[in-house]
């Protein structure tokens, strides 16, 4: 080394410690490879650092840069020390030990000097001596043996080295003479301990040793000259008897390989089998059995090898030892598959389908895939296959069997298809399939699929189970009959529209009468008609469609010839018709033509018996005027048929033709059914006419009569026309004559009342009082009736008159004495009162029990999963769980019986003086630490945070009774802000703290509000869109693509069991090069955003739901930091509120709600893999937005989704500005300093004993920190407590039992011990003493209420001075007496104190009295005046009126939310419950199983017992190479080996006594190197993680899927 380095090392005594910073071993490295190690990457090169301060961790780095510069020139590994035998200095001789053989191996390489003997020249004292070896024994270590025999290191031999040496010497000096019979003689030495020498091979030994001896000493010749003679190494130049061995190895195996290439070429079966035997070719698994296929495929190999060659090959032993063992798995197969053929047959014969096809199915009978549902078609083909006598054995070959269960195979495919109804699939099957079906045509393939569908729905109706191959065979001929008729029909019906446009009568009638055309009904005789009519429809199809080219189809023409025959049949029925009409008209019978006219084939309308006799005599005379106009010669009559054909009749044979007869001549006379239709067409509307007119005789009389009415009216308007003009005159007439009778009327009654004036005067008197009368009872009546409604307006105005009188003393600035008079009795507590706060208290006291119950249950359930947990992995007995369990259930009744105030009988709670001051001082204490912040704020910050965090989640909560009324929850408010702002203010030096620290009082305050009072707010806000996203099975969120990309592999690899080829450690963007991965994470970035758009849209919409706590403690955090740093951008102040509302609260919510309770789990339950990840996407996603936090740097991938971060932050922003703006708590709950004042009921809290004292030790310890003034309060109660008590003290005498040998174990139980303190202030004054302003000025209200409430006057001053009456004090006495009536029935809680019950009890006028002294007390003091006439005292009473109807209001709402609170604790703690049972139903189980007899012991009570049963025999283990390994996937490398050297190393893998546990050994060579532990349940993880490759023993890199393939396959059966 010094030679290398070119510096002096430290002395040899000193040597090893100056090897452990590693500065020298680092600087070797630089010099036998510069190019690995660089003067830069040497820790402390000069040794200053390790001179100064010694040894630094970072000096390791230089021992692992010679091991990487080692490791570069190719050292072997079996050399290298461990990193901390050269720090540490565990095994420092193993690192001198690398250090003489890296010596030697760059002495070979030409790189380094070789290492000095130093025997001789180096003298060790015994000192040393002796303390060398005792540091070796020290550490355990033994000296490696240091040889220099051809290099070979610490090789110790049992027989002689002298004699050895001298074989080897001997056997080269042989080789040099060049004769071989004298090399064989030198070889054959037993001392040389050579093997395997044949003398048949001395020549070729010889050779071979020559050889190789002379390139040896060609590599040797180069370091000669810088080596003197003496320091030479013999065996650089000599072979070693390793190297002679191993070349008499090599010429055996080539000599065995040529005999076997020897009998190849021979075709020599035997001589074959024994050339592979050979033991120098050692080849496995020969067999002779298999010869005759072992030439047969080496014949055949070697045949390839020489075509791909081009010339003659020899085949190497590796390529021999391949071919045999596939001759040999080869040769197996197929015994096994002849055995599997013969069972086939034999289960054929028996006629057993089911069995049949589980035979089949073997797949060692090498068969086409085979379907177990069609086991009927199979046995029932082959087994008629089977009996046909064409084969002159019964069994049926493997190749027939093939073939037949190919075709059966395809055949029981297509009728499953079939029955799926499926056209495409079965036309697909057909194309693709085995079938072999004949004369099949593409062009019918949907025809095939259409009527095989149909025909299997037949078959199944009529019981029969498949189509067999002949069934579709004939089916497909049916098909292709069909085909051909159809194209031939085709070409009949192009030769008829062929005909029809030439023409041609007689060729379209050749046509219609064609075969292939099998068209029905054709008749020649009416070939002319059918021309016309095909030609009629062939027009109309034109004009319809457009197109002059268009073609008439089969069903047109067919139609068309059923239509002609049709109407030929109704035209000689009309022409026989009316030949007998006109026949019956010429023989003048008038019954007879209209019998003949009413035949319906003539079609005539009209026709009316009633005019028989004029149709025959108008037909008659029209038929004379046609006879005498034309004549009557001819024998034939044309008829118009449709206005479109002719049809010609002939009257003598009464036959018709639709061909017009030569030389036609029309007969005149004969009347055609138009001139027929014409005649009686007219005689019937004549008729007609006169029948109607006869039918409406009544209604011509009518019009008549309107005819002649006009008439009359007529002459009527002209009458009163004239009078209308003469008007005038006529008003004139008639007033005089009125004016007349009037007058004379009014004379007439004036002389009768003249003469009868008494009379009317009487009457008129009677009348008036009748009215008068009749009014006022309808009046009264009327009020009867509406009673009421009368009520109702009473009510409504003193309502108003109420409410104008409480308005003014709600918005008054000094309310009248007279108004708050009216007001003063709802300050009287009734006894609903007493009772809603007996309901309070009760209630209270509930929900704090169950808080810490729950809490403790919590604690012991999270306990048992970690000790299940070690129990499945064995690290605890069952004996521990079951103790646990029981203790589990031994709290929980201690809790369910009540032991909360369980050392209220004894202890503090004692009757003795001593105990009630201690009792009343810790009362006091609470009080002073509940209603004064300033005090817990500031002990917060004087502990550590390990004790703050305790002791916020115990003692403050506690307190407060986790803030179970709007008082408590008011007071614990005021904490968090006043801790909050103390630590902003002390400990927050940079804005971005409160977000990388974790400020303990956010902490305390989210941890609240998640905790029971906000659990239900998370519920609501989170619950709906959490359920969703996890019962949605189908959303898979990924947004690593790394991860997307391992999960593809292992998805790939897991269901093919097969190495994938694509590589396992990529980066992003090598994951993200591929298709599959880029879809899959597009895929998931689309599903993230509109994921988190539902779960944003559910939080910004339900602000209100967020607790009232939460946001005013964002609102005083924002404010706060505003105020420290006033450049802070509101931008920032948002993040940071983004960070307590979102980050903090709601994001864990998310990304656990079982852990939180936002969903509902059962025992047991768990979320799945991919739900976790679900909502953790989710949740990134929106921790991104809130922090308005753009994706970038490892997260590039995701940059897309940065516009989207962006808008979501606009919504978050204003979100958390909404958030914000909340009220003060002193309006929210309405609460100022009187409030505990006037509270009917003391505050109570449930503290344990242990949290009193370690309340009580840490005030009394930072005392001086949070109450530097000695007048302080705090200091005068912490005087009284004196010093800190025991837990025996505070429980009491007699708690413990002293004997009790778990007494350390019983006081930790009893000090969880609750009890109740009812919280008192010391400072204000007892009642009686008058000189506490406070406390006076409450009295003297209190004295005035009760006089107002008597006396009224008003003002104060007036009822003062005003005396009482008798009354007035008989009304006090009854006030006093209800009132200690009151007082005597109520809980002793709420019971008046003495002092106050004798003031209430005193005379009104002593009360007077009283009331005057204490208002000059307070006008002293400044509080009243009487200038105004004491209205201050009248104004703070209508302010206590006030507060007692908001504080009943507030009371009932707290009722109802302690109730639901309660209500929710309850269902919280029957989960917990659910989970005991769970896990007692698991214990219960376990030990079932310990006493199950024969069972599988998976869990040990000790180990006693295991050891005294009886031991099982250990499961076998596994035994690979390294190269099979490799060739299945498992290992895809071992650093420092080469893939060829990989058959040097075993892998023995066996299982351990734990399940799930494996023990693998490295064996290298045969020697066992080194052992690790293989867990099962790390393995699965890993793959849980995606992570696809591990390394064992820290060379070994191994596929993690594959591996866990290997072991479900070999040790679980999967």
């Amino acid at each position: 080394m010094e030679a290398c380095l070119e510096e002096e090392l430290p002395a040899t005594t000193e040597l090893e410690q100056g090897l452990r910073n590693g500065v020298y071993l680092g600087k070797l490295g630089k010099f036998f490879a510069p190019k690995m190690v660089s003067e830069k990457k040497i820790y402390d090169r000069d040794q200053s650092r390790y001179q100064k301060s010694g040894l630094h961790f970072r000096h390791t780095d230089n021992t692992v840069q010679w091991l990487r510069a080692m490791e570069s020139v190719g050292l072997p590994k079996i050399f290298y020390p461990e990193t901390t035998d050269v720090y540490d200095r565990k095994n420092m001789p193993k690192v001198i030990y690398c250090i003489h053989a890296l010596s030697l191996y760059l002495y070979k390489l030409g790189i380094a000097p070789q290492i000095q003997d130093l025997l001789g020249k180096v003298d060790f004292t015994e000192e040393e001596i002796s303390n060398m070896t005792k540091e070796l024994e020290k550490y355990g270590i033994q000296m490696p043996a240091f040889s220099k025999i051809g290099g070979i290191l610490a090789n110790e031999l049992s027989v002689d080295e002298a004699a050895l040496h001298a074989a080897v010497f001997a056997i080269n000096e042989a080789i040099d003479k060049g004769q071989a019979e004298g090399t064989m003689k030198a070889l054959s030495n037993p001392n040389a301990m050579l093997r395997n020498m044949q003398s048949a091979l001395a020549q070729h030994y010889q050779d071979a040793l020559s050889t190789a001896k002379k390139t040896k000493e060609a590599q040797a010749s180069g370091r000669r000259s810088s080596v003197s003679s003496e320091e030479r190494d013999v065996y650089e130049e000599l072979l070693t008897q390793n190297e002679i061995q191993s070349t008499i190895n090599l010429v055996n195996t080539q000599a065995a390989v040529r005999s076997v290439n020897q009998a190849i070429d021979a075709q020599d079966e035997a001589s074959l089998l024994a050339a592979l035997e050979l033991p120098a070719l050692g080849l496995v698994g020969v067999s002779p059995v298999n010869a005759h296929w072992y030439l047969e495929h080496l014949k055949s190999h070697k045949e390839h090898r020489k075509q791909d060659a081009g010339y003659a090959v020899q085949l190497e032993r590796e390529e021999i030892q391949r071919v045999v063992s596939s001759c040999n798995d080869f040769a197996e197969a197929e015994k096994r598959k002849l055995n599997a053929i013969a069972a086939i047959n034999t289960a054929i014969r028996l006629g057993n389908a089911e069995e049949t096809v589980e035979h089949l199915m073997n797949p060692e009978a090498q068969l086409p895939i085979v379907y177990q549902s069609a086991a009927k078609l199979y046995q029932n083909e082959l087994f008629n296959l089977q009996i046909q006598g064409n084969r002159g054995t019964a069994d049926l070959s493997h190749e027939e069997l093939c073939v037949a269960v190919e075709m059966l195979s395809a055949v029981s495919v297509l009728n499953e298809v079939l029955d799926t109804k499926d056209p495409v699939a079965v036309t697909e099957l057909l194309c693709d399939s085995p079938l072999g079906f004949s004369n099949m045509d593409h062009e019918n393939m949907q025809r095939y699929a259409d009527t095989l569908i149909s025909l299997r729905a037949e078959a199944l109706a009529q019981g029969q189970e498949f189509l067999s191959w002949n069934d579709v065979q004939k089916c497909i001929d049916t098909v292709n009959q069909l085909v051909h008729e159809e194209h031939e029909r085709v070409i009949a019906i192009a030769e008829i529209n062929e005909a029809l446009n030439s023409g041609d009568v007689e060729k379209t009638l050749s046509a219609l009468l064609l075969p292939t055309a099998k068209l029905q009904g054709v008749n020649p005789d009416t070939a002319k008609h059918y021309h016309d009519v095909l030609l009629h429809t062939k027009d109309l199809i034109c004009k319809s469609s457009g197109d002059e080219s268009a073609v008439l189809w089969l069903d047109q023409i067919q139609e068309a010839i059923y239509t002609a025959n049709q109407e030929e049949e109704e035209a000689f029925r009309l022409a026989e018709a009316v030949a007998d009409i006109n026949l019956s008209v010429s023989e003048g019978d008038t019954d007879s033509t209209l019998q003949a006219l009413q035949v319906p084939c003539v079609g005539l309308r009209g026709v009316l018996a009633e005019c028989a006799d004029d149709y025959q005599a108008e037909l008659a005379k029209r038929q004379v005027l046609n006879a005498a106009d034309g004549g009557d010669g001819g024998v034939w009559v044309k008829h118009r048929i449709k206005d479109r054909y002719d049809f010609y009749y002939d009257l003598q044979t009464q036959k018709g033709t639709w061909n017009k007869p030569q030389e036609f001549v029309h007969n005149t006379s004969q009347l055609t059914k138009e001139e027929i239709q014409s005649t009686v067409g007219s005689v019937t509307a004549e008729y007609n006419r006169e029948q109607l007119w006869l039918a409406n005789e009544p209604l011509i009389v009518l019009l008549q009569a309107r005819i002649r009415g006009y008439l009359v009216r007529r002459a009527h308007a002209d009458r009163l026309e004239y009078l209308r003009q003469q008007e005038p005159n006529v008003v004139r007439l008639q007033a005089c004559w009125k004016g007349y009778k009037q007058r004379k009327s009014y004379k007439d009654r004036l002389n009768t009342l003249q003469s009868n004036v008494g009379s009317a005067v009487k009457i008129q008197s009677l009348v008036k009082m009748w009215v008068a009368r009749s009014r006022y009872t309808k009046r009264l009546q009327y009020f009867k009736d509406h009673e009421k409604d009368i009520v109702k307006i009473q009510a409504f105005l003193k309502a108003n008159k109420a409410r104008d009188d409480y308005k003014t003393l709600t918005g008054a600035q000094d309310p009248p004495l007279s108004v708050v008079r009216k007001f003063v009795h709802l300050l009287e507590q009734s006894s609903l009162d007493v009772q809603e706060e007996q309901e309070l208290t009760r209630l209270r006291e509930e929900v704090v029990t169950t808080i810490r119950s729950n809490q403790q249950m919590e604690k012991d359930l999270n306990l048992m999963d970690i000790k299940i947990g070690l129990l499945v992995k064995n690290r605890i007995t069952l004996q521990d769980v079951v103790t646990h369990s029981k203790k589990m259930k031994t709290m929980k009744h201690k809790m369910s019986n009540g032991a909360l105030g369980s050392g209220d009988r004894q202890g503090i709670k004692g009757l003795s003086k001593g105990k009630r001051r201690r009792l009343e001082a810790y009362q006091h204490l609470f009080y002073l630490l509940q209603t004064n912040p300033c005090y817990l704020a500031k002990l917060i910050f004087q502990m550590p945070q390990n004790k703050s965090t305790k002791f916020m989640d115990t003692v403050i909560f506690t307190l407060y009774n986790y803030a179970s009324n709007q008082r408590e929850e008011y007071l614990l408010l005021k904490l968090f802000q006043s801790a909050l702002q103390e630590e902003i203010k002390s400990k927050v030096d940079q804005i971005q703290d409160i977000v990388t620290g974790n400020p303990t009082v956010i902490k305390m305050v989210v941890s609240f509000n998640r905790g029971a009072r906000g659990q239900n707010a998370l519920r609501q806000l989170l619950a709906p869109v959490v359920r969703e996203i996890i019962e949605d099975k189908s959303l898979v969120i990924n947004t690593n693509p790394v991860d997307i990309y391992k999960a593809w592999v292992n998805q790939l690899e897991t269901q093919t069991g097969q190495a994938s080829n694509l590589p396992y450690e990529v980066n992003a963007e090598q994951a993200l090069s591929h298709e599959e991965v880029r879809t899959r994470l597009e895929s998931s970035n689309q599903m993230l955003c509109a994921v988190t758009d539902k779960v944003l849209s559910s939080i910004t919409s339900s602000l209100e739901s967020i607790p009232y706590g939460m946001r005013y403690i964002a609102k005083v955090l924002k404010s706060t930091l505003h105020e420290k740093f006033p450049d802070a951008t509101e931008d920032e102040l948002l993040k940071i509120v983004g960070n307590l509302l979102y980050y903090r609260y709601m994001n864990p919510a998310i990304v656990a709600p079982d852990g939180f309770d936002i969903i509902d789990m059962t025992a047991g339950g768990q979320l799945h893999s991919d739900q976790r990840r679900n909502l953790g996407s989710v949740a990134k996603m929106l921790q991104h937005a809130a922090a308005n936090k753009l994706f970038e740097g490892e997260s590039g991938h995701l940059t897309g989704m940065n516009q989207y971060i962006s808008q979501t932050y606009q919504k978050f922003r204003a979100f958390f500005q909404a958030a914000c703006d909340v009220s003060i708590p002193e309006e929210r709950f309405n609460m100022d300093e009187y409030s505990d004042m006037v509270t009917l009921s003391k505050p109570v809290i449930y503290i344990s004993v242990d949290e009193i004292i370690n309340t009580h030790s840490l005030v009394l310890e930072h005392k001086e920190a949070i109450s530097p003034d000695q007048n302080d309060p705090l200091h005068e109660i912490l005087d009284d407590l004196g010093e800190v008590p025991d837990v025996e003290s505070l429980l009491g005498e007699g708690a413990i039992d002293p004997n009790d040998p778990n007494k350390e174990s019983t006081l930790t139980q009893l000090a969880k011990t609750e009890i109740s303190l009812t919280l008192t202030n010391k400072f204000e004054l007892p009642e009686g003493d008058d000189k506490d302003t406070k406390g006076l000025m409450m009295k003297t209200k209190k004295l005035i209420v009760d006089v107002i409430r008597i006396q009224p006057g008003d003002t104060l001053t007036e009822i003062l001075e005003t005396p009482a009456s008798s009354a007035q004090e008989v009304d006090h006495g009854k006030l006093v007496e209800r009132r200690v009536e009151q007082d005597a029935n109520a809980p002793e809680g709420l019971k008046s104190s003495q002092a106050a019950l004798e003031d209430r009890q005193l005379p009104l006028e002593q009360k007077k009295r009283k009331i005057t002294r204490n208002l000059r007390t307070l006008e002293q003091a400044g509080l009243v005046s009487s200038s105004n006439k004491y209205q201050d005292i009248i104004n703070d009473i209508s302010k206590d009126i006030r507060y007692q109807r908001r504080y009943r209001q507030r009371r009932k709402a707290e009722l109802v939310k302690l109730q639901q609170t309660l209500n929710a604790l309850s269902s919280k703690a029957a989960f917990y419950q659910d989970q005991i049972n769970y896990y007692d139903t698991y214990i219960k189980t376990c030990l079932d199983n310990l006493n199950r007899k024969n069972a599988r012991r998976s869990i040990k009570l000790d180990r006693k017992g295991e050891e005294k049963g009886s031991r099982k025999s250990k499961p076998q283990s596994l035994k690979y190479t390294a190269a099979k390994l490799h060739e299945k996937g498992v290992i895809l490398e071992i650093e420092g080996l080469q893939t060829n050297q990989l058959k040097n190393v075993m892998f023995d893998i066996s299982p351990c006594e734990e399940v799930g546990d494996f023990e693998v050994k490295a064996k290298f060579l045969g020697v066992e190197m080194e052992k690790v532990q293989l867990h099962f349940q790390d393995l699965l993880q890993l793959q849980y993680e995606g992570v696809a490759v591990m390394k064992m023993f820290d060379k070994a890199k191994v596929n993690v899927n594959l591996l866990i393939f290997l072991l479900n396959k070999k040790f679980y059966g999967k």
